[in-house]
């Protein structure tokens, strides 16, 4: 399940039900602004008996303002004392690139232009501070968000403890395969967000939601077009991250788990990789850490 930013509680609500359907794993962010929700349903639930700490596995991430060496371990237990925890399962860096740092809660630092203030942080040093918090014992362990084939590359030959994760955007138009393929040869895991590519029923896309082909998937096995947007990427290497806070959605995105998609379905859900990307970032384009100037 993701957490992302949610007002008003319903990120409390969304996160206690979906504990109660099964789910297990939570990703949330610092940048999300809800890490106190999340941190409040899971020890609502140990308090419950409905699950222990070690049942749960909580994902966050270091955000982009936070890249100096030494503001990691402080960003990190900022991060516990918001969720009341005493470690995180795992600390994602959440993007190669960094900002200037104007204040804990200034995270999209702008100069009089109105314009990103970017720094030049290399992410080696930021992970080489990383390494560290696993060693402190505040994450079990720890990964990365957004890295290219060539971060990747050059972050695990420049490593102590390798990053056991890279969260992505993943979906039927950004299939993601050449570096799924990459990350499975070093037994990295990745997980993918905006796994349903942000469905518009207005205008009803993205197309791999609403095509009749894909309903047509969906009425075989019974299931919903989500819930067979899902189950395809679990069955090309990742773990979806879908988000709601709809409580018959958790529950149906949960229920992917008693079939399987053929070959011939596998085909019609390819024909939708266009490349085209949802999360682009443009601001950073010009920083030398950008992560979606080459191919993957």
């Amino acid at each position: 399940m993701r957490a992302t930013t949610s007002l008003g509680g319903d990120c409390e609500r969304a996160t206690l039900h979906a504990i109660d359907v099964g789910y297990r794993h939570i990703d949330t962010a610092y940048f999300y602004e809800n890490e106190g929700e999340v941190g409040r349903a899971v020890q609502q639930k140990i308090a419950e008996g409905v699950i222990q700490r070690k049942d749960v596995f909580i994902t966050t991430k270091l955000w982009c303002h936070f890249h100096e060496p030494e503001r990691v371990e402080y960003a990190c237990r900022k991060t516990l004392q918001n969720f009341g925890l005493d470690y995180v399962d795992l600390y994602l860096m959440h993007w190669p690139y960094s900002y200037v740092y104007r204040g804990d809660n200034d995270m999209m630092p702008t100069n009089a232009k109105g314009e990103v203030e970017m720094s030049d942080v290399d992410y080696l040093d930021t992970w080489r501070a990383m390494e560290k918090l696993v060693e402190l014992g505040l994450t079990k362990s720890i990964g990365v968000s957004n890295f290219n084939s060539e971060q990747l590359t050059r972050l695990l030959a420049n490593c102590k403890i390798k990053p056991i994760h890279n969260q992505i955007e993943c979906h039927p138009a950004l299939n993601q395969k050449p570096l799924i393929a990459l990350c499975k040869q070093h037994n990295i895991v990745v997980t993918a967000y905006c796994p349903l590519g942000r469905p518009d029923p207005a205008k009803k896309q993205p197309s791999f939601i609403y095509d009749a082909k894909v309903q047509a998937i969906a009425d075989k096995y019974k299931k919903s077009t989500a819930q067979i947007v899902l189950r395809y990427l679990i069955e090309i290497g990742t773990v979806p991250l879908p988000k709601s806070s709809n409580p018959k959605r958790i529950e149906e995105n949960f229920n992917i788990f008693d079939f399987k998609l053929t070959a011939d379905d596998h085909a019609v859900l390819d024909s939708y990789n266009t490349g085209e990307r949802l999360i682009k970032m443009e601001h950073a384009i010009k920083n030398k850490n950008y992560p979606f100037n080459i191919e993957y």
